[in-house]
This record gives structure tokens, C-alpha cells and sequence, in this order.
């Protein structure tokens, strides 16, 4: 399973890329595999995260805007969404991964089995 953040490069928000880093920052300092996609450089990426983002988490005027996170082709979510995982402890469930033994999250999905 592939994590795919896509990301646009020369993206004038400093908002924008201020998410961007945040995400990609935390999959990196957690060591979870990932791959950059950038919109603003590609054509193809822009278009596959424009048409796979789902209806009902689109905005309600303009497109998507990154960063866009899938599983491999499965959308998981925006910014916002991995904010509030990443919140909750819930940044493996998230991104439909199994939490790594000894994790926040996964000492508190055990303590939910209990």
C-alpha cells in the first residue's frame, strides 16, 4: 500500500504550503512510506486528483485543493481530515494502515479491545 500526497510545488498560499509540510513532516518523522505527487508540475497528477477526489468532499465552488491524500487509489482525505485524525491518534486508521506496536494509537485501539 502506497500513501500518495498530492502536493502542489509552486503553490502561492503560504496556507497551502504550510499544510503540505505539516503532512508530508509527519509521515516522514513517523517513518511512514509515502509518494509526493505534485499537481502544479503535472498535468496528469492534477487531473487524476481532481477526478478522484469524491463529490461530497469536494468544495462547494472550484476544485480540490492540495494536499489530497489517497491510499494507493482509495481517497482518504484533505488537510482538515488528517488534522483531526492526527488529533484523535488515529493517523494509521486514517490513512487504512495498521498502527505500529507501541504507538499512541495503537496502545489506545487496544485499550478500546479491552
Amino acid at each position: 500500500m502506497v500513501i500518495r500526497v498530492y502536493i502542489a510545488s509552486s503553490s502561492g498560499s503560504t496556507a497551502i504550503k504550510k499544510k503540505q509540510q505539516d503532512v508530508l513532516g509527519f509521515l516522514e518523522a513517523n517513518k511512514i512510506g509515502f509518494e509526493e505527487k505534485d499537481i502544479a508540475a503535472n498535468e496528469e497528477n492534477r487531473k487524476w486528483m481532481r477526478e478522484n477526489v469524491p463529490e461530497n468532499s469536494r468544495p462547494a465552488t472550484g476544485y480540490p485543493l492540495p494536499p489530497q491524500i489517497f491510499n494507493e487509489s482509495q481517497y482518504r482525505g484533505d488537510y482538515d481530515a488528517f488534522f483531526e485524525a492526527r488529533e484523535n491518534n488515529a493517523v494509521y486508521a486514517f490513512l487504512g494502515l495498521t498502527a505500529p506496536p507501541g504507538s499512541k494509537e495503537a496502545e489506545a485501539q487496544a485499550k478500546k479491545q479491552v
